[in-house]
C-alpha cells in the first residue's frame, strides 16, 4: 500500500522552526519514513509499526504536558502514517498522564481490492502502552510504577488495572486474534502482565514487547563464557532445590508450576539490546534453558525458570502467600536481539532503534513447557 510521505516531511521544517520540540517526537524527522509499502507479512515491518504506534503513545502524553493541541499536536503523524486511527487514550487515575492507546487500523478500502495478501496479518486493534518519561509532569507516578515492578506488585497498581480492563473489553468484544499488545520498557512490562493474564484464561494474543525488565543479577554482561555458564548451572540447582522444598510448605508453589505450563502456548515477540542492562538477561535466560536441555538437565531447569530465587526463599520462610509470580518468568518467546553497536545505554534502551532499517537482528524461536 503506497503511503503519502509528503505532507509529514512539508511541515517539518515549520514544526522544528515553531516549537520546542525535540527532534525525536517529530516523526518527519525520525520516524520510518522508509515504510511506504506495508507488507504485514514482514516482521521488520510489523516491528516497525508496532514500536512506532508505542511512540505515539509517548508523544500523546508529550504533546499533553507541553498543551500542544490541534495542528500544533505531534503525535497524530505516529499512528496516521499507517492508517491507523487513535480510538481512545488510556489515562491513569493518578497523575492524569496518558500511558496507553487504543489504535484502530482503518486502511483505505481500495487497498482491500489490489493487496489482500498483504493485510493477512495486519492487527484490527493495537492497545499501545509507553513506558518511563523523566519529565517532572509524569516521573513521580512512573518511577512508582518502576518501584511496584521491582517488587512484582504491578498487578495491584490503578494503571495495570485501567490497561487490563481495556485489554479484556477489546478482546470480549473484537476476539483474541484482533487484538495485538505493543509496549515498551515499563509498558513492555504492562503487556508481559496483561498477556500472561490473558493466557492463563487461553487467549493467546500477538504481544510485541520491547526493551521488556528483567530483574536480575547481571550475569549476561560477564565476559567468560565458562563463568557465566557454571553461574547459570548453579542458581538452577539452588533454585530447583528451593522449589522442592518449598513445595511441602506451600501448596501455592504446586499451583505456579500449572500456570506456567499453560502459558507455554503464548509466544510474545520479545526485542532486546544486549548493552540494555535492564533487558539483556532474557538472552541468556532463554539460552541456558536450551542449553541445559542438550546436556541433559532439562528437568532441573524447568523447575528453576518456574520460580525466582527471592519468591522461592519467601515461600520457605512462610511468606508465600505475599510473593507474586516474577515478570519476567516466561517458557515461550519469540526473542530478537539487536546486535547492532550502541553508543550509549540511553540508544540501547530506546524505542527509536527498532524501526531502524539497518539493524543487525539475530531472531529465535523458544518453546518451553
Amino acid at each position: 500500500m503506497q503511503l503519502g510521505i509528503s505532507k509529514y516531511q512539508g511541515e517539518t521544517k515549520r514544526i522544528v522552526n515553531t516549537m520546542m520540540a525535540s527532534e525525536r517526537e517529530v516523526f518527519g524527522l525520525s520516524g520510518p519514513l522508509h515504510l511506504n509499502n506495508i507488507d504485514w507479512n514482514n516482521s521488520h515491518h510489523r516491528r516497525s509499526v508496532a514500536a512506532s504506534l508505542v511512540e505515539g503513545v509517548y508523544i500523546l502524553e508529550r504533546d499533553r504536558q507541553e498543551k500542544r493541541e490541534g495542528s500544533q499536536a505531534l503525535a497524530p503523524p505516529w499512528w496516521e502514517f499507517f492508517h491507523f486511527k487513535l480510538v481512545r487514550k488510556l489515562v491513569d487515575d493518578a497523575d492524569f498522564a496518558v500511558f496507553g492507546a487504543i489504535y484502530e487500523y482503518k486502511p483505505p478500502s481500495s487497498h482491500f481490492n489490489d493487496s489482500i495478501v498483504l493485510i493477512d496479518r495486519s492487527p484490527r486493534y493495537v492497545i499501545a502502552f509507553r513506558g518511563t518519561i523523566t519529565r517532572p509532569d509524569s516521573f513521580t507516578r512512573d518511577f512508582e510504577l518502576d518501584v511496584h515492578i521491582i517488587r512484582n506488585g504491578l498487578h495491584q497498581t490503578s494503571r495495570f488495572e485501567i490497561g487490563m480492563q481495556a485489554v479484556r473489553n477489546m478482546v470480549a468484544t473484537v476476539g483474541e486474534k484482533n487484538v495485538w499488545l505493543a509496549g515498551h520498557s515499563l509498558g513492555a512490562a504492562m503487556v508481559m502482565l496483561a498477556g500472561k493474564t490473558m493466557a492463563k484464561m487461553g487467549n493467546f494474543l500477538e504481544a510485541f514487547l520491547f526493551n521488556p525488565p528483567f530483574l536480575s543479577a547481571p550475569i549476561e554482561r560477564i565476559k567468560d563464557k565458562k563463568v557465566k555458564h557454571g553461574l547459570r548451572i548453579a542458581g538452577s540447582v539452588i533454585t530447583a532445590g528451593l522449589a522442592l522444598a518449598a513445595k511441602g510448605k506451600n501448596p501455592r508453589t504446586r499451583q505456579s508450576e500449572g500456570t506456567f505450563a499453560a502459558l507455554s502456548a503464548w509466544t510474545p515477540s520479545l526485542f532486546v539490546n544486549p548493552a540494555d542492562h535492564i533487558c539483556s538477561e532474557y538472552v541468556g535466560y532463554f539460552e541456558h534453558r536450551k542449553k541445559m536441555e542438550e546436556i541433559g538437565a532439562g528437568a532441573i531447569e524447568r523447575l528453576a525458570t518456574q520460580h525466582s530465587l527471592g519468591g522461592l526463599f519467601m515461600s520457605v520462610v512462610g511468606k508465600g502467600a505475599e510473593v507474586a509470580e516474577p515478570l519476567h518468568l516466561l517458557p515461550s518467546a519469540n526473542l530478537t536481539v539487536n546486535l547492532s553497536p550502541s553508543n550509549d545505554f540511553k540508544q540501547a534502551h530506546g524505542i527509536h532503534q527498532w524501526w531502524r532499517p539497518d539493524l543487525n537482528l539475530k531472531s529465535n524461536v523458544y518453546k518451553f513447557k
